[in-house]
C-alpha cells in the first residue's frame, strides 16, 4: 500500500499517529510511506525509526524548490497544500496507484477496501462534504466548472497515477491560479474541483472522509442510521477539518478523546525510540 502524506516540521507528530492508526486497523503486509515537504524535515530521522517500528518503509520526497511561489498562500493554507497536484512530477514513475491523507485525519477501520477501488477511468477518487445543492450551484460559478457534479474535499485522494501523468500538467494548474487567483477560497480544493472534478470518482465521506465537527448532521440526514455505534463498525476515516485540532490539550469532544488514544500510543512508540 503506497500512502502519500504533505506536512511541514509542526505536524509530525499527527503524521505519526495517523500512520499508528492505520497500521492498527489495516492487515496490509506491506507499506511504503511517501512524504512531500520542501525543505528536510527536521524530524526525519524520527519518522524513519517510527516507520520501521511499524513495518513501513519511509521515503522522504524533498521538493526544495518553491513551485507554487505565486499560490495564494497564508498561515492556514501553506504552500505545501498544493504539493499533491504535482506529486505525479516528483513519485517514481513506476507507482500507479498512491493513496494521499491530510495529517489530520485517523483510520479506524481498514482501508484495504478504498485502495484497492478499481478508479481505471478517473484520475482520482475522493468524497464530497457538500449538503447543500445551492453551494454545488456556486462552486460552479466561482470556479468556472458548470458541469461539477460536487465538490470535493481534497484531504483523502486515491489517485491514479497513470492517468494523471498523460492529463494533469503543471502549466495548466500554473495558468488556473494566475486566472483565478482572487476567487480561491480554498486554494488546492478550489484547484482539484475547478479543473479536475468531473475525472473523480465519488466516494461517500461518512466512510472516507467523515467530517469530525458534524455527526448530528450525518445522524439527521441519514434518518439516525449513522450513529456513534455506526461510525465505529463502518467509518474508515476521521477527518478532523477546520481549525480545532484533536491533539490539543483544550479538545474534548468524542471523537478528539478517540484520536488522543490513539496519540497517546504514538507518544509511547517515540518515547522508546528517542530513549535509546
Amino acid at each position: 500500500m503506497n500512502l502519500l502524506f504533505s506536512i511541514s516540521d509542526n505536524f509530525t507528530e499527527p503524521l505519526l499517529t495517523t500512520l499508528l492508526s492505520i497500521r492498527n486497523n489495516t492487515k496490509e503486509e506491506s507499506y511504503v510511506v511517501y512524504v512531500l515537504q520542501k525543505e528536510e524535515l527536521k524530524d526525519n530521522k524520527l519518522i524513519h525509526k517510527f516507520c520501521q517500528q511499524l513495518q513501513m518503509e519511509y521515503k522522504p520526497i524533498i521538493i526544495g524548490k518553491n513551485i507554487f511561489q505565486n499560490a495564494p498562500a497564508s498561515e492556514r493554507w501553506p504552500e505545501s497544500i498544493y504539493y499533491r497536484l504535482l506529486a505525479h512530477e516528483f513519485l517514481p514513475s513506476d507507482l500507479d496507484k498512491i493513496l494521499y491523507l491530510d495529517a489530520d485525519v485517523l483510520c479506524i477501520n481498514d482501508l484495504s477496501f478504498l485502495y484497492n477501488k478499481n478508479i481505471n477511468d478517473y484520475l482520482y477518487a475522493a468524497s464530497s462534504h457538500t449538503r447543500l445543492e445551492v453551494t454545488d450551484t456556486i462552486n460552479r460559478l466561482r470556479l468556472g466548472n458548470r458541469e461539477l457534479k460536487s465538490y470535493f474535499n481534497s484531504g483523502v485522494l486515491l489517485m491514479n497515477l497513470t492517468l494523471i501523468r498523460q492529463e494533469v500538467k503543471s502549466e495548466t494548474i500554473y495558468n488556473f491560479i494566475k486566472e483565478n487567483h482572487d476567487f480561491l477560497l480554498m486554494p488546492d480544493q478550489d484547484v482539484l474541483n475547478g479543473l479536475y472534478g468531473n475525472q473523480i470518482l465519488p466516494l461517500p465521506d461518512e466512510l472516507y472522509n467523515f467530517d469530525s465537527r458534524l455527526p448530528f448532521l450525518y445522524e439527521i440526514m441519514s434518518q439516525k442510521e449513522i450513529s456513534y455505534d455506526w461510525i465505529m463498525d463502518n467509518t474508515v476515516i476521521l477527518h478532523f477539518c477546520g481549525k480545532n485540532k484533536p491533539w490539543n490539550e483544550s479538545e474534548r469532544s468524542k471523537f478528539s478523546v478517540l484520536y488522543k488514544h490513539y496519540y497517546s500510543q504514538m507518544k509511547r512508540v517515540t518515547n522508546k525510540i528517542t530513549s535509546k
